[in-house]
């Protein structure tokens, strides 16, 4: 794909990219900084760019993930000096137990049907939107909807069972 033809293609998502840059950092900097490292990764995958069905779902995909990183850096980069310990800092029994219900939890989930395991993934710890989710996937919007709530149940029907609790 020459120059013309990615400014033709590509360049019309700009707008909509900034926005959601924006929505995701809450920093005009910082999501002006994501736009254009997606269009420098854009550009080096020009070449397939042109095969590709969906460029504007391609290209907010590749800003979305880049924002995901940026948000995930951030959460890691924290100063010493600015670290207070808190009253109700957690006790190491509490933690442990908040440990062995996310290993269950994350256990249950692997133990979904495939695409009921991939929508919970893709929703509730990636973020996506759900008809990000039918794009991805290749179903609609509806079907999503459907695994997502039956995943969810089998994960909280399942945790409470091995826990012996009652869901009330």
């Amino acid at each position: 794909m020459e120059l013309e033809k990615f400014k033709s293609t590509v360049m019309p998502f700009r707008q909509k990219m900034q926005y959601q840059a924006r929505n995701m950092l809450r920093d005009e900097t910082e999501a002006e900084d994501a736009v254009q490292e997606a269009f420098l990764k854009l550009w080096s995958a020009r070449h397939q760019l042109g095969n590709h069905p969906n460029v504007g779902g391609f290209a907010m995909q590749t800003l979305k993930n880049i924002c995901i990183d940026k948000l995930r850096a951030e959460r890691y980069d924290i100063s010493l000096d600015n670290v207070s310990i808190a009253d109700n800092t957690l006790t190491p029994y509490v933690y442990t137990e908040q440990q062995d219900n996310a290993a269950i939890i994350r256990g249950i989930i692997n133990s979904l049907p495939e695409t009921q395991k991939r929508v919970i993934m893709m929703r509730d710890v990636d973020g996506y939107e759900l008809n990000e989710i039918a794009q991805i996937i290749g179903a609609e919007e509806t079907a999503v909807r459907v695994n997502l709530s039956r995943a969810r149940k089998t994960v909280r029907d399942k945790f409470l069972k091995i826990n012996n609790a009652t869901f009330i």
